[in-house]
């Protein structure tokens, strides 16, 4: 029981801060200024909805796609880790990291009529980081329950940033830029920890040392 609870809490916390839809609040709303709230709030179920499945997905074929090319979970997580912890030291420093999406997909998303699927989707919901996460986690869930754990914590997190964007979405003023930015460091001083075990955990298995 211990053990389900644990991965519960892990699963849920990295992913929720890996994909940070607090953190993309400025930017869903830059993009979407000249949207109408309607606009807005279809775009955001559509993302959503997109995110869930893409994670999902991810969650249960991911490392084995990577096992067919020889790569192993060790090697993923050491490598997953470095990505995280790349996010998360540019979270603490509130900035938007290059993992999420570049300053060219910022402003080619300001001129598109519908930001749903790219970028907001991809790679600004379900990015590399969000990937990489449910992929390592993919491999932990090694029983029925893990793996319920875990599409639950998908759907929960997808659901969450639905709800968050939506609502920015008819109140585009409910969260300051600096309450935003205490958030986000937060939220990446606790992705930095996180980062560091999955680096800490591959190497321990592949007994580098």
């Amino acid at each position: 029981m211990n053990n389900l609870l644990d991965f519960a809490l892990i699963s849920f916390t990295s992913l929720f801060v890996i994909v940070d839809p607090i953190g993309l609040i400025p930017i869903f709303l830059g993009m979407t200024e000249n949207n109408t709230v309607k606009e807005r709030i279809r775009m955001v179920t559509v993302a959503s909805i997109l995110t869930f499945i893409i994670l999902f997905l991810c969650s249960i074929i991911g490392h084995r796609i990577f096992s067919i090319f020889g790569v192993t979970m060790s090697a993923f997580e050491i490598g997953g880790g470095i990505i995280l912890l790349i996010v998360a030291l540019d979270m603490v420093q509130a900035r938007r990291t290059a993992v999420k999406a570049t300053a060219e997909e910022q402003t080619e998303g300001s001129h598109k009529e519908n930001i749903a699927v790219t970028p907001l989707t991809i790679p600004m919901l379900a990015g590399p980081g969000a990937i990489t996460t449910v992929i390592m986690l993919g491999a932990k869930a090694d029983t029925f329950y893990h793996q319920v754990i875990l599409t639950s914590n998908i759907f929960l997190v997808a659901l969450i940033s639905y709800t968050i964007l939506r609502t920015v979405s008819v109140h585009s003023s409910v969260l300051s830029i600096t309450v935003m930015n205490i958030i986000t460091r937060l939220m990446g001083l606790l992705l930095t920890a996180i980062a560091v075990q999955f680096i800490l955990n591959g190497i321990s298995s592949a007994h580098i040392f």
